[in-house]
């Protein structure tokens, strides 16, 4: 099949079955044009019509939006629309660097096509002068992609929280390490994708980060959400990438970046070499 499958996997987003969602007369979203009808029970909330949907005008600051959109999230949830809240508020901005418009829940943030930000964390180790690298493998229970493999530390990037503040909170909560070497972790990139899914879609932000570890150490599963971790030699990450879907899907892309970065493909053994490197970072104006 080979990796760029997963670019195209990533970024299948049919902008003919939406419709913009704005807010002050600035678009943050895309709503699916089937969803759209749950939307016309708030017409204090939201303008609906056939070619977009927009929050009310006098909704013009940040808390009273705020306060508008969980109670669109909450009634929805009941009534089986949306997934239940996770109580974690992701903010509704056109840029990190600019003041969010408003917060809204995570699990409706597919559904009115948020733009929404991760954490993603590749950890390996140099052993022997050769590269490894620590794979997940999510909760057989969890309630999305259950059982399939991970990157080894990643979560959502919530309001109020400095990327790399969060990312070392993840690591000691996911995967046990203390904050001492986490705090060694490098940002090393962003990658951008637009993926559409019976939820909605994603046109998310994955802020990438590297961590050496120790020859030595080992991840202890502490929140309950991976049901192991596995140290890989990178050849053998590199070709269940290239040959399977058995990642979740975004995670496919923080490995090809991982593998472009440190010379695993490189432009005389990978064919799609030039692809992968611009489909690794799409344009938020899609």
């Amino acid at each position: 099949m080979g990796y760029l499958e997963h670019i195209k996997a990533c970024n299948n987003f049919d902008a003919s079955s939406f419709r913009p969602f704005e807010i002050a007369d600035r678009r943050v979203g895309w709503v699916r044009h089937d969803n759209a009808t749950h939307l016309e029970q708030f017409s204090h909330i939201f303008d609906v019509s056939e070619r977009s949907i927009s929050m009310a005008p006098d909704l013009n600051e940040f808390d009273v939006r705020s306060a508008a959109m969980s109670l669109v999230v909450s009634t929805l949830s009941r009534e089986g629309v949306l997934p239940l809240p996770r109580d974690e508020p992701y903010p509704v901005a056109l840029d990190r660097n600019v003041p969010p418009l408003m917060r809204i829940e995570r699990t409706a943030c597919p559904f009115f096509g948020i733009s929404a930000s991760g954490v993603h964390m590749n950890g390996y180790v140099c052993h022997g002068g050769d590269l490894h690298m620590w794979v997940a493998r999510r909760a057989r229970d969890k309630g999305t992609y259950p059982g399939m493999l991970d990157n080894m530390v990643a979560g959502g990037q919530p309001l109020g929280l400095g990327l790399k503040e969060n990312m070392i909170k993840e690591c000691g909560e996911e995967a046990g390490i203390s904050p001492v070497i986490a705090a060694r972790v490098r940002p090393v990139g962003v990658i951008g994708y637009h993926h559409q899914s019976k939820d909605g879609v994603k046109p998310d932000r994955q802020y990438c980060f590297d961590l050496e570890l120790p020859v030595d150490f080992k991840p202890v599963a502490m929140d309950g959400e991976v049901d192991e971790f596995m140290l890989w030699p990178i050849e053998q990450v590199a070709a269940k990438v290239r040959d399977t879907f058995e990642f979740k899907f975004n995670c496919n892309l923080v490995i090809i970046d991982f593998l472009i970065r440190h010379g695993v493909l490189d432009p005389d053994n990978e064919p799609d070499y030039v692809a992968l490197c611009q489909g690794l970072h799409k344009s938020d104006a899609f």
